[in-house]
């Protein structure tokens, strides 16, 4: 499939291109290393689709959030989840106005273009429930009424999958939102003397500080457009289609992916091929996005989990067992 690069492109991605080397630029000012997940964020970013990152505390997960948001010149908000969080903080609510003698509806912080959600297992079920409508429709009903949120809307949520205590497992149908699981992890020996270097030469001054805009909110959008027109051959649809189908026939799986999961698939490989300066899909594209998109969405039985099997792994096994389109 690589083979066909040199052939003329279709879809004019210059400008595409030409932004994403941009903003990793401004990003990797501050950021060493992660380079794989800024560019799984940026696969999220242009596929529309909400992205979950997880890992330890101190790797640079809500940093990295924070400055691609500042690298975007548009409206950006950041939720603290903790167990006392109502859905009114998040979505807002309805007062009356005495003035006026009639209701006004106050806006919440999920009015914005970017949202932040620090540590989202904090929050109790009503308080994660209250997302669900927002991030599958990109509106907010309340007494009666809708609210549409302004695009591009999306959402980047942390997670500490280490610390239990006073934390709340995300359900199902919450973690179905989110288009990709990003794992960030510890840097390697060089990377981390990197970062000691950085910060002792930037005598304390703030890092997001340094950090330029580079795109606003009109581009995302119709790049986000160009994306959809990525070009994906009917054999690698039916190849995400069996490497789905076979999550939920696997022994070890007790929930299989979702058809919202093969089309997230779809969605990420185009995004993929696109930050990689192609027009077409090929299936190193959908082989690199696939545990991202997938390993969220699975339940596994019991006994694999007490072995410390990961879905990865799984998702691993699956690829392996199906054979590539050529």
């Amino acid at each position: 499939m690589e083979s066909k690069a040199h052939f003329e492109s279709r879809i004019d991605l210059n400008e595409l291109n030409q932004l994403i080397n941009q903003i990793k630029f401004e990003i990797q000012k501050v950021i060493i290393g992660h380079e794989k997940n800024i560019d799984l964020l940026l696969v999220g970013l242009f596929a529309k689709g909400h992205v979950l990152i997880e890992g330890v505390p101190g790797i640079a997960k809500t940093l990295s959030a924070k400055l691609l948001a500042k690298a975007i010149n548009s409206d950006f908000s950041r939720i603290q989840f903790t167990p006392d969080l109502m859905p009114s903080d998040v979505l807002g609510t309805t007062i009356f106005n005495m003035s006026k003698s009639e209701f006004e509806f106050n806006q919440g912080p999920i009015f914005s273009n970017i949202v932040l959600i620090d540590e989202i297992n904090r929050a109790p079920a009503k308080t994660q429930a209250a997302l669900f409508e927002v991030m599958e429709e990109f509106q907010v009903s309340i007494d009666g009424q809708t609210y549409k949120m302004d695009e591009p809307f999306w959402v980047l949520a942390t997670q500490n999958p280490i610390e239990q205590e006073g934390t709340y497992r995300l359900p199902e149908a919450q973690l179905d939102r989110f288009l990709m699981k990003i794992e960030f992890d510890y840097p390697n020996e060089d990377e981390e003397v990197n970062i000691l270097n950085t910060k002792h030469e930037r005598r304390g001054n703030l890092e997001i500080q340094e950090i330029s805009k580079v795109i606003d909110a009109n581009q995302i959008q119709a790049l986000q457009k160009i994306v959809q027109d990525v070009h994906i051959d009917e054999n690698l649809r039916k190849y995400i289609v069996q490497i789905v189908q076979n999550t939920r026939k696997h022994s070890g799986v007790i929930l299989g992916a979702s058809p919202r999961a093969s089309v997230s698939v779809m969605t990420a490989a185009k995004a993929f091929a696109a930050i990689r300066g192609r027009d077409f899909v090929t299936p190193d594209d959908i082989k690199q996005i696939v545990a991202p998109v997938l390993h969220h969405r699975l339940i596994l039985t019991p006994e694999k989990e007490m072995e410390g099997i990961l879905a990865k792994e799984i998702i691993n096994e699956i690829l392996e067992g199906i054979e590539i389109p050529r």
